[in-house]
């Protein structure tokens, strides 16, 4: 039994079919796909009466990895992170290097408080708690209908 690949019409004016076929799967080899993706780790903001919460996913680091940095009112977490493996005399077909980094800024209200961050960095997720203003809190009460 032979697989036979259709046209499916969707690059009908090519001159070579065959190189189109290449090129595609060329590019969606997982080396040049992974390599090409920007990986930017997921952020969960909310807001709570008192503090803005930030929950960034970034497992399989250590807290050392990571540098939070305040700038005016911009909250910037980066990492940046080198792994080699390398054993002497030995002579390799295939090397690995590993090398991780991304930058995620933030601007925070003016009802935050720059004085008040704290970080912590526990089961791979790094948790910035930013507290509010005093003024900025907000205040809930009971509004008398006339």
């Amino acid at each position: 039994m032979s697989l036979v690949k259709f046209n499916n019409g969707k690059n009908s004016n090519a001159l070579v079919p065959g190189i189109d076929d290449i090129f595609e799967s060329f590019f969606n080899d997982s080396f040049f796909s992974d390599r090409m993706v920007s990986r930017v780790p997921a952020v969960n903001i909310c807001e709570t009466q008192d503090h803005y919460n930030i929950e960034l996913a970034a497992p399989g680091l250590k807290k050392e990895d990571f540098r939070v940095q305040l700038d005016r009112n911009i909250l910037t977490i980066s990492v940046e992170q080198k792994s080699e493996n390398t054993e002497k005399n030995r002579k390799y077909n295939k090397r690995e290097f590993n090398y991780t980094s991304f930058v995620r800024s933030f601007a925070l209200p003016e009802s935050a408080d720059d004085a008040h961050i704290e970080a912590e960095y526990h089961d791979g997720v790094l948790k910035i708690d930013v507290a509010k203003k005093e003024e900025a809190k907000t205040m809930t009460r009971q509004i008398e209908i006339k």
